[in-house]
C-alpha cells in the first residue's frame, strides 16, 4: 500500500492511502491536525496515529467507508478524521507524485512562491498493511529495514 500525506503547514493534513502509487487513492481522509504540528511530532520520533470509530452491531458497514473518527496522536486525543471523496487538488497532488514511491518534501506553487497557508508539504511511502474484523493498521516501512516503523496509522472499531 501506498501511503501519502500532505497539507500546507498551516492548515489540516490530508492522507490519502492507495493500493499502488499510480492508482485512484481508495480512501482520503481530512485528518484534525496540523500539518506543521505533524511535522513536529515526526521530528521528534515516533508517531502513532489512533482512528477510532464506534462498532454498530446493525451496521454492515466496511470498517474503512466509516465517515467520521476520533483521532489520537501519540496517544493524545487532537480532534477528528473525517473521510471525503478525493477533491481536484487532492488528485493533482497524487498525479504530481505518481513518480515518486518513496520520499518528503515541498511541492511547487503556482507562481513559485508560497501563499498565507505556508508550504504545500508531503511525505509519502510504502505502508504494509495489516486487517482484521475491527482493525486496519498500516505500518509505514523504512526502506533501509534496519529498524521499525516511524509512523504507524490505527483505524479501530470500539
Amino acid at each position: 500500500m501506498t501511503g501519502t500525506l500532505f497539507g500546507y503547514r498551516k492548515t489540516r493534513v490530508n492522507l490519502a492511502i492507495q493500493e499502488k502509487p499510480r492508482c485512484l487513492p481508495m480512501l482520503v481522509l481530512e485528518l484534525s491536525i496540523q500539518t506543521g504540528k505533524l511535522l513536529q511530532e515526526m521530528e521528534l520520533g515516533l508517531v502513532r496515529i489512533a482512528l477510532e470509530c464506534e462498532k454498530n452491531t446493525n451496521d454492515k458497514m466496511k470498517m474503512m467507508d466509516e465517515p467520521i473518527w476520533s483521532m489520537y496522536c501519540n496517544g493524545r486525543k487532537v480532534g477528528y478524521a473525517v473521510r471525503r471523496e478525493a477533491a481536484d487538488d487532492d488528485l493533482k497532488v497524487i498525479q504530481m507524485l505518481n513518480a515518486t514511491s518513496m520520499g518528503a518534501g515541498v511541492l511547487p506553487m503556482k507562481g513559485g512562491v508560497a501563499d498565507a497557508e505556508g508550504e504545500l508539504t508531503y511525505m509519502r511511502a510504502y505502508f504494509e498493511r495489516v486487517r482484521s474484523k475491527d482493525s486496519e493498521t498500516y505500518y509505514m516501512m523504512n526502506p533501509d529495514g534496519n529498524s521499525g516503523p516511524e509512523l504507524s496509522i490505527f483505524f479501530v472499531r470500539v
